[in-house]
């Protein structure tokens, strides 16, 4: 009897190691159909997840109802499970290279319980050859087993979208890759015990590895594109939204928007690419180029600011600056990798004071994270207002909501141009 029937009659269980906005959702959905280990090294995590709470904020309580999963972060838990799917981050260090730190912890956690004829199937987002090159040989070290021989190896990139209830888990077709046509077989047979929408069965784990990581690049290139043009219809006077509005009437015009671009997925995975690219001698222009972009536009929505100001006639020096917003996406508490804090850093340059505001986010992250804290809500007097992340409440907002605590030839900074055309009395700006 193969491992795929086991998990079916629930004589093994399946682990997952990182119970984060991925590996939580993919731990709880496997667990309404078989038995679960739900495994993170963080405790207090655990103990709030023990009692149906999502530490992400994604998931509501109901999530937990009606799962066959135990959660643990004691590393003998582990042993009980056959079929091991690794969900830990992979981020970048402060020079924007890959950070696998995570990635090989959780491996050698699965490489000390590793058993023979056991399966490891990773998801966390890395560059083509990782999975073979640097996490096999150390669970090989750790076990005393012989890969494919003893146990097989999966990848299966992850492609939850953090704040989107429309495209989970289940309804995301599931690319699945093993290191041999029988691994293959049952990896793409265990996860179509949650995926409705099917798998796709990519030929090796290279191409599983890779297909993950130009997903976000094509994304990240394109918002690029984007940022760029609008830089130049900035300098035109011609409002960027209204040009793309007009090109998008073409039935084959790419719908991608200006914006800031931080985050987990689209502004690290390119870094992970041109990382690997390097190892073959080449030198990615324009991911590159790409990335250079995105990763300047919180400083020049800040200079933007400051220009405006200067326009008004105001003292930049004395001027209060309001930012709404300081997730890194719209209507999540996820502040890894916000782009916002580039804002802000490049305002507090000037010797502007800075209030932010974020229904979402955390104040002791951002605390922790960045440097600064959240005020309960904005007071007095502000001399430009930045919408930098377009949370749903924001919507509600009027011109004035906004000219109620504004001065007088104020500035509404719009980064993703959510009130275009409904200001008419302050200074307006967006991308």
């Amino acid at each position: 009897m193969n491992i795929y029937n086991q998990l079916l009659r629930k004589e093994t269980k399946l682990s997952v190691i990182g119970l984060g906005y991925v590996g939580l959702p993919i731990a709880l959905e496997f667990a309404k159909k078989i038995s679960v280990v739900g495994f993170d090294i963080k405790a207090d995590r655990v103990e709030m997840m023990k009692n149906k709470i999502d530490p992400s904020e994604e998931l509501p309580s109901s999530a937990f109802e009606g799962c066959d999963i135990e959660f643990s972060a004691n590393l003998d838990s582990l042993k009980t499970a056959t079929f091991h799917i690794v969900a830990v981050p992979t981020p970048i260090d402060d020079h924007n290279l890959p950070d696998l730190t995570p990635l090989l912890s959780a491996t050698r956690t699965v490489g000390k319980v590793l058993k023979k004829g056991d399966y490891v199937v990773y998801e966390s987002t890395v560059y083509p050859g990782c999975t073979e090159e640097d996490c096999i040989p150390i669970l090989e070290e750790l076990s005393g087993l012989k890969f494919v021989t003893d146990f097989k190896v999966g990848f299966s990139p992850e492609r939850i979208n953090p704040g989107d209830k429309d495209h989970t888990i289940t309804t995301i077709t599931k690319v699945v890759s093993g290191c041999d046509d029988e691994s293959l077989d049952i990896v793409a047979k265990v996860y179509e015990l949650v995926v409705t929408a099917g798998v796709y069965k990519a030929s090796c784990i290279k191409v599983a590895e890779s297909a993950k990581i130009i997903e976000n690049t094509q994304r990240d290139v394109n918002i690029a594109l984007m940022n760029e043009l609008s830089i130049i219809f900035n300098r035109m006077g011609i409002n960027t939204y209204e040009v793309l509005a007009a090109a998008g009437t073409k039935w084959n015009f790419l719908k991608f928007y200006p914006g800031l671009v931080g985050g987990h997925c689209i502004g690290v995975d390119p870094y992970y690419l041109t990382y690997k690219a390097k190892e073959f001698r080449y030198h990615p222009q324009i991911i590159n180029s790409g990335r250079f972009v995105n990763d300047t536009m919180g400083f020049y929505v800040a200079k933007q600011t400051v220009k405006k100001i200067i326009a008004a006639g105001k003292n930049v020096l004395n001027s209060r600056i309001l930012v709404m917003g300081a997730t890194f996406k719209e209507d999540v508490s996820d502040i890894r990798n916000s782009r916002v804090a580039d804002i802000i850093s490049e305002l507090k340059t000037y010797s502007m004071k800075v209030d932010v505001v974020d229904p979402f986010a955390s104040s002791a992250e951002l605390k922790h994270e960045y440097g600064f804290e959240l005020v309960e809500k904005p007071s007095g007097i502000y001399d430009a207002i930045i919408i930098a992340v377009s949370h749903k409440p924001y919507y509600k907002f009027d011109e004035p909501y906004f000219k109620s605590i504004s001065s007088e030839g104020a500035i509404l900074v719009d980064v993703k141009g959510i009130y275009r055309n409904q200001i008419k009395d302050l200074t307006y700006w967006s991308l």
